[in-house]
């Protein structure tokens, strides 16, 4: 088990914060290939989409964790018309189920509040089941959307949840 309580540092993304980003966010795509069973997922190169994010997006919102010297988290803000979205939430998994992501939440929220936001939604992938009870337990439980597929690949699909009395699989 990996202490963090006290050694634990959440501040702003810095520009040298850039290659440890492109490795979360291959993490991130990673673990959603596991989960989805599907290599295909974020092309080849998976981490160019952090570029990507930091130019739409921008620096002034993305906040890392930093644990010693190494960056073990990283998350960001969205802002449009006075809602935000958390995107992304990346903890790396040695160190998750230790604060960390508690603490990038609770920055993000810090700074939504301060910015007069009057809601921030959070959209984990259906199969990312450890996530969605994550930010259950950070109080995200007010449903916003839900997206329904028609797959007409033929792919396999995992029974997943009954909501409103209907099954649905992921």
């Amino acid at each position: 088990m990996i202490a963090v309580d006290g050694e634990l540092k959440i501040r702003k993304y810095q520009p040298a914060d850039r290659g440890a980003c492109r490795r979360l966010w291959r993490e991130l795509t990673e673990w959603h290939r596991q989960i989805y069973q599907d290599p295909s997922i974020g092309g080849a190169h998976p981490e160019d989409l952090f570029d990507k994010h930091l130019e739409e997006v921008g620096a002034d919102r993305l906040w890392v964790a930093v644990l010693g010297s190494e960056v073990v988290g990283l998350i960001g803000l969205v802002v449009k018309k006075g809602e935000a979205e958390i995107e992304p939430l990346i903890v790396s998994q040695p160190y998750r189920r230790r604060g960390v992501g508690r603490r990038l939440v609770e920055t993000a929220v810090a700074e939504a509040r301060r910015l007069g936001v009057s809601l921030i939604s959070v959209k984990p992938v259906a199969r990312n089941v450890e996530a969605i009870k994550f930010f259950h337990r950070q109080g995200f439980k007010t449903l916003g959307h839900v997206e329904l597929i028609l797959d007409l690949s033929g792919r396999a699909w995992k029974k997943g949840p009954k909501l409103f009395g209907c099954q649905f699989y992921f």
